[in-house]
């Protein structure tokens, strides 16, 4: 796939995240259906840390700075020490979004990327810019699925004993 291709698939995935978010209510954005679950906020300050500090990041050191390793990060961490569940939903939202619009930007203008630059990871294993870009879209692909299952499980957790079944096997 080419770079301009995975720009429009970002794009079009910003949009799917923002039709699945912007409605729902606090409550349920902070919601979780187990303590050890992320809620709807989570995933969405989730996803503005990796657009600003993963792989736009990654991407611009491979191709701009070769040799220079890109600050560490701690997506995992990052949900409990910078507090993601407190935030508000709205500003959360608009962050990724204009965020996602800066690295589409970024990817619109980049001109004749090496693709194939690489780094070896301290685990042992080799990854090209090219692999960067498109685990990227597939990171977004993935975080649309965790927002359908919080959307079903709260769905679910609303109605209590009322059951779904009808609607199919989930």
């Amino acid at each position: 796939m080419h770079h301009v291709a995975i720009a429009r698939q970002l794009t079009q995935q910003a949009q799917t995240i923002r039709t699945l978010v912007e409605q729902v209510t606090l409550e349920q954005a902070r919601w979780k259906p187990r303590a050890d679950d992320w809620s709807i906020l989570e995933v969405v300050n989730h996803l503005y840390d990796e657009e600003r500090e993963d792989f736009r990041q990654r991407i611009d050191y491979l191709l701009h700075k070769p040799g220079e390793e890109a600050p560490s990060i701690d997506p995992q961490g990052w949900v409990t020490a910078r507090a993601y569940n407190a935030r508000e939903l709205v500003p959360s939202l608009q962050n990724f979004l204009r965020e996602r619009e800066q690295s589409v930007a970024w990817l619109h203008n980049l001109r004749d990327p090496d693709w194939g630059a690489s780094y070896t990871h301290p685990a042992g294993f080799t990854i090209t810019a090219y692999d960067f870009l498109v685990n990227w879209a597939a990171h977004d692909l993935l975080h649309l699925r965790q927002l359908v299952e919080l959307h079903y499980a709260w769905h679910k957790h609303q109605l209590g004993e009322t059951s779904l079944a009808y609607a199919g096997d989930w």
